[in-house]
């Protein structure tokens, strides 16, 4: 094994009876993978492949409901209130079982971190009536009728998970759920024996735990989520936290602590408790560690651990018992086997792009940025079939789009050859991971660059492909990702602005003030701006839609709000570009209001635009007319996962994907490679 200390990770853990096989683990999440409140096929399918994988435990069903007044709905999450769940724990334990991991599933009452206007339309719940600042709701203050209803849901709730065949639980006292609302001054004001000092605001919990444990039997193995340091001034203290694990630990009524930093309370707050590129790996592993020095009971921990090295790190030394590798997971499930086959090169690592949970709180499923197979089990693979007859086929483009398409290609055993016209691969990715904190977006193309040339695929860099190239290599497919070209988009005197690309690619070199206009409201024109502001200019920064970066998700938007703070940009929403002219040496923009129609005017140095991006496709066209079918792709073919129809005519099938086709996203490029080229 090429990692350092990686024995440590591969050594099994026992917990009670339960033996798990290693020290890697997924940790309970919510993909939005549930169907009516239940883990279906894609649920079971998405964990099974970590199983296939050789993770040692898999936990799914994060903030899985016990009762009715706790809705699943929000995030298409699992409900435990009832008996209809367990035949499909029973399936789903098989599934897991059969490949050697286990399963366990996280239980909670989210009180008042949820939505009153969805399913049962019943108000939420918490220990005092404080606003939630998340799902901005105004809790009802619990009775003492209503907590012992609960803690009687959470008992029964339980016992499901064990006739379900589940080899644990947790309960999440994490991100604001009903029991950590109970422990937080920054939410609980009782002044009955539920609130005040912390024996008495731990009080729920143990209340909790006591049924559970009496539902389950001391056999079963029960943990509890929770932050070692709310990091909030009226919150919990790294000391009120190991003084709560240690009393619950100390009672006998948990095996095991499951440590994170930090808590969901506001935008900022949460994105700092789920990490993305902009932090160091492992940034809160002196929480876990603080508290495995004061408890019996072994302690988890998952924030930013996404790679092996730094896995192998926190187990080695001591910090953790089981290290979790929830997102590394999603890049690539088989992350373990890959280390105990000592092909650790080959696993994808996380870039920490957060594109998978962003997706989650806009209603969306998980789906990894980088890996279009994670969440599609049934229908794309992880690992990818050799093909009947061996193809020769050119690809068009080594940006993430034609990287993933040759890879899947030779993995399919034919001979490919990729042309690239600029001097490295990677295509826009390389611009982006110029933009400030988000350089770890060219781990992507640097692991498909390993990957293709470890497959032998011929890469022909500096090199542009012409229709006579590309014939003359007698191909049986040509795949085009020639990408995108910026576009000023339809302001009047456009020719006037440059755009983000010539900005991060240096080909202009933007000095005193800029005006920059966002078509998109991606990260494009955040980090764009960030990147100027860092090298002294004054930027504004002008969108036509209702904030800064609207489309950026839940962990990244927050990211970039704190720097474009920090740097002094100006934020101005709700402004439309009209039309730039020149003013002697400098350009005035004119700005329209999009609610009033009013128009401003702005002088500045220079005025930067992102549009987004239009298809370089002028050589899909000019081979459409050669190829055999006239370069269109069929779309029922490639929903239902079957190969493209062709009827024998000699020739090349010709193909177009990515932003070749329409200017989209790393995860649409990557995917439209994929489904396609796991056919040929």
């Amino acid at each position: 094994m090429a990692i350092a200390g990686a024995e440590a990770l591969l050594k099994p853990l026992t917990i009670k009876g339960l033996t798990i096989r290693n020290r890697v683990m997924s940790t309970s999440h919510a993909p939005g993978y549930g169907k009516d409140g239940k883990p279906q096929e894609r649920y079971q399918l998405y964990h099974e492949e970590k199983a296939k994988g050789g993770i040692g435990l898999t936990m799914f069903g994060g903030s899985s409901s016990v009762a009715i007044d706790s809705p699943a709905a929000p995030w298409n999450q699992i409900s435990v209130a009832d008996d209809s769940v367990i035949p499909f724990f029973q399936e789903f334990s098989d599934r897991i079982h059969r490949h050697g991991a286990k399963l366990m599933i996280q239980l909670t009452h989210m009180g008042r971190r949820t939505k009153w206007d969805t399913e049962n339309w019943f108000p939420t719940v918490s220990s005092s009536p404080s606003r939630e600042p998340s799902s901005r709701s105004i809790p009802k203050e619990l009775e003492e009728e209503d907590i012992a209803r609960i803690v009687a849901s959470y008992a029964a709730a339980a016992g499901r998970c064990r006739k379900g065949g589940l080899d644990g639980l947790e309960l999440a006292a994490s991100w604001g759920h009903l029991i950590d609302q109970f422990w937080s001054p920054s939410v609980n004001r009782r002044t009955d024996k539920y609130g005040g000092s912390l024996e008495n605001r731990m009080r729920f919990g143990i209340e909790v735990l006591e049924a559970v444990r009496a539902e389950v039997g001391d056999d079963y193995v029960v943990g509890i989520r929770m932050s070692g340091d709310e990091l909030l001034a009226n919150g919990l203290t790294q000391d009120d936290c190991i003084a709560i694990a240690a009393e619950y630990a100390g009672r006998g009524l948990v095996d095991f602590i499951n440590v994170f930093g930090g808590q969901a309370r506001d935008e900022i707050s949460h994105a700092i408790s789920i990490p993305n590129m902009s932090f160091p790996v492992a940034p809160f592993l002196y929480l876990p560690s603080a508290m495995k020095r004061e408890i019996d009971v072994p302690v988890f921990h998952a924030q930013r651990v996404t790679d092996l090295a730094t896995a192998a790190r926190a187990v080695g030394e001591g910090h953790v018992d089981m290290v979790a590798m929830t997102r590394a997971h999603i890049a690539d499930p088989h992350l373990v086997a890959k280390l105990i086959d000592g092909r650790d090169d080959d696993i994808r690592q996380c870039v920490g792009a957060a594109y998978c949970i962003d997706r989650i709180y806009v209603g969306g499923d998980a789906l990894c940025l980088q890996n279009a197979a994670t969440g599609r089990e049934a229908t794309m693979p992880h690992v990818i079939p050799r093909a009947a007859v061996k193809r020769k086929v050119v690809v068009v483009g080594a940006g993430p789009a034609g990287l993933e398409a040759a890879r899947v290609c030779a993995e399919r055993g034919h001979a490919v050859v990729l042309f690239e016209k600029a001097a490295a691969v990677g295509g826009q990715i390389n611009l982006a991971a110029k933009a400030g904190w988000r350089e770890a977006l060219s781990g992507i193309p640097r692991w498909l660059g390993a990957q293709v040339a470890k497959l032998g695929v011929d890469v022909r860099l500096s090199t542009e492909a012409t229709e006579d190239v590309i014939l003359a290599e007698n191909p049986d497919v040509v795949v085009m990702a020639t990408g995108g070209r910026p576009s000023r988009g339809h302001i009047h005197g456009a020719e006037h602005a440059v755009t983000t690309h010539d900005v991060l690619s240096g080909a202009v070199e933007p000095a005193g003030t800029v005006l920059m206009f966002d078509e998109m409201g991606q990260h494009n024109a955040a980090s764009t701006a960030e990147f100027l502001a860092r090298r002294g200019c004054l930027v504004e920064l002008a969108t036509h839609d209702r904030l800064v970066a609207q489309e950026v998700g839940t962990t990244n938007q927050p990211v970039h709000y704190r720097e474009l703070y920090k740097l002094g940009v100006i934020m101005t929403p709700n402004m439309e570009l009209t039309e730039i002219y020149p003013e002697g040496n400098r350009l005035v923009a004119v700005l329209r209001n999009t609610m009033t129609g009013e128009e401003e005017e702005r002088v500045a140095d220079h005025v930067v635009v992102e549009c987004g991006t239009l298809p370089v496709d002028e050589l899909h066209f000019a081979l459409k007319p050669k190829s055999v079918n006239h370069g269109i792709t069929d779309l029922d073919a490639l929903v239902h996962g079957i190969p493209q129809p062709r009827d024998g005519t000699p020739g090349f099938a010709l193909y177009r994907i990515g932003d070749a086709v329409a200017g989209r996203n790393i995860h649409a490029a990557l995917y439209d490679a994929l489904r396609l080229c796991k056919d040929l």
